[in-house]
């Protein structure tokens, strides 16, 4: 059953249209997967059907008494504590309890008390409202707020604290769970897994599988679509395109559909050109003999051209970053190593007598709970922090790119030109032509990287990356701002380097595409499992069954299990 349906939809922004007008239907059950390159108006489409904003023309149809949630893609803080935050995303409730507190006050007024009548009429309301607060379930709202925060696992210490104190990913949590509150007959996601970790990126998932109602998703995690949702609903040259299956069926199909496509559009454009060619032969004989059957014959080919449905010549490959990742010397065999290194901030221990080496040509990711310590370990490799004990070594040989999760790499106020020529001497025509490489048109090039989007920062990073020529790289989550289609390219450079790769990310296709050797950051110390993240996953299993026959080992009384 439709419960939402989109018809005619258009929308521009500075005389720019975003979309052609568009027809969408969403099911009762809808489990969408919304994907597209960035600026193609996803979160524009998102804020459509939810309400938030209009279109230019055409109209939105909702089924009478839809209740829509929406997730914003960037949540703020403010000084409301987590769960007052989320019982506020019930007004309705907290009206009638308003309500009916004035109530109550005004049935210990001794004139109320006095006059029978008032008293009954007082009496009705509060009934009233108590039946109205039932109804809505405000007795179980408050458990309901806590449940939902547990399930998505934020931590009980959390619920008194002001969001404004939260880190990124728990205010998404803290947003989520104000969402579901609400008992949504469709939920609308925009980037709802940015700054998760994989634990609560794990529970996302779980959220949305078992969620009753419609779910639409605005996602850069392949890994998120492939395991939540069953359409792919594609917005690409202001149009939409619906894919039946995942992502991972999405792009199998779009590609043999763009091969198909391609086959029909040269069969047709032959066949059009044979149309052409017998008009002007028939064109010509006309033209030395007068005859109406020559006539005749150009024009009934010429409606044969007109009368055909045209196939549109299908982009097999659109413009891409021209990213380019190789060291511009070799380096020795060890390239970073970790010796007893302890790090304390005041009395917060983040890595407690460390010691680990990472190879020339490795490909390593580094994954852990938000605020395991990441981000450090990340900044330690690459000398931006001094360890409180122990040595970080690195080879006489080795140059450390490092790729920052806050971009803070790149100087806000700086131009987009001037940072590419800061991170190496050329001429502003090369500059110029370098930057239209990593898709900076030239309008775009003295423009304040301050004034960037999250993608457009990512880029001019990598941009930085490439012209450096490390021969070790530092990624702390390089994905995370990226479109689908930027990642594929990092991806394929990362492929094709032949440096060392330690890379921190949340980005589980990413990793198992990227690196074969992962390790975790847990309490202070860190534990290496061989493989990608799949294989990690599955070894970690293994070692948390094994871990109870260990510890009853260590006591005598059963064979330790190598």
């Amino acid at each position: 059953m439709t419960i939402v349906s989109l018809q005619g939809i258009t929308k521009s922004f500075g005389g720019r249209p975003l979309f052609e007008p568009i027809n969408w239907s969403i099911d009762g059950d809808a489990r969408i997967g919304l994907v597209g390159v960035n600026g193609t108006g996803k979160s524009t489409l998102l804020r459509i059907v939810a309400g938030r904003e209009g279109a230019d023309d055409g109209q939105l149809v909702r089924r009478r008494g839809l209740r829509c949630a929406y997730l914003q893609q960037e949540v703020g803080g403010e000084d409301r504590s987590v769960l007052a935050t989320v019982l506020a995303a019930r007004p309705d409730i907290a009206a009638l309890e308003a309500d009916l507190q004035l109530v109550e006050a005004e049935l210990a007024l001794p004139a109320v008390l006095a006059n029978s009548e008032r008293l009954t009429d007082v009496l009705d309301r509060q009934a009233r409202l108590l039946d109205q607060l039932d109804a809505l379930g405000a007795a179980r709202i408050r458990n309901e707020a806590i449940g939902y925060l547990r399930a998505l696992n934020l931590d009980d210490r959390y619920f008194d604290v002001p969001t404004c104190q939260l880190s990124g990913g728990q205010r998404k949590l803290v947003a989520l769970a104000a969402c579901l509150i609400q008992q949504p007959d469709l939920l609308l996601l925009d980037e709802p897994d940015t700054h998760l970790d994989l634990e609560h990126k794990s529970h996302l998932e779980t959220l949305i599988r078992d969620f009753g109602g419609a779910v639409v998703i605005v996602s850069h995690d392949r890994y998120l679509l492939d395991e939540t949702v069953t359409t792919i609903v594609e917005l690409e040259e202001r149009r939409l395109h619906v894919w039946e299956g995942n992502y991972s069926a999405f792009a199998v199909a779009k590609e043999i559909a763009l091969l198909r496509q391609q086959e029909i559009f040269v069969t047709q454009q032959k066949e059009i050109a044979r149309l052409e060619a017998a008009i002007a032969r028939f064109k010509m004989w006309a033209s030395i003999v007068v005859n109406e059957r020559h006539i005749k014959q150009a024009r009934n080919k010429q409606r044969q051209i007109d009368r055909m449905e045209k196939v549109e010549r299908p982009v097999l490959e659109r413009k891409q970053m021209g990213l380019h990742l190789q060291p511009t010397q070799r380096g020795g065999q060890k390239a970073l190593e970790l010796r007893d290194v302890s790090l304390a901030f005041g009395e917060h221990i983040v890595l407690l007598g460390v010691t680990h080496t990472f190879w020339r040509g490795e490909r390593v990711g580094i994954v852990g709970a938000n605020g395991a310590g990441k981000t450090v370990l990340g900044r330690l490799l690459t000398e931006q922090l001094v360890p409180t004990e122990g040595e970080v070594w690195r080879g006489p040989s080795i140059d450390v790119g490092y790729y920052a999760q806050g971009h803070e790499t790149l100087d806000l106020d700086a131009s987009v030109l001037q940072t590419i020529r800061s991170a190496k001497p050329m001429y502003e025509e090369q500059a110029t032509a370098f930057l239209g490489g990593f898709l900076f048109p030239y309008r775009m090039v003295n423009q304040k990287v301050g004034t960037l989007s999250g993608g457009e920062r990512s880029r001019l990073q990598l941009a930085r990356l490439m012209l450096g020529g490390a021969n070790c790289l530092v990624l702390d989550e390089p994905t995370n701002h990226l479109d689908i289609a930027s990642a594929e390219v990092l991806e394929g450079a990362l492929a094709k380097y032949s440096g060392t790769i330690i890379v921190i990310s949340h980005d589980r296709y990413f990793l198992d595409r990227v690196v074969d050797r992962v390790v975790e950051v847990h309490d202070g110390a860190l534990a290496h499992y061989e493989g990608g993240y799949s294989a990690y996953l599955k070894q970690k299993a293994r070692r948390l069954v094994a871990a109870p026959v260990v510890q009853t080992a260590t006591k005598g009384s059963a064979r330790v299990p190598r």
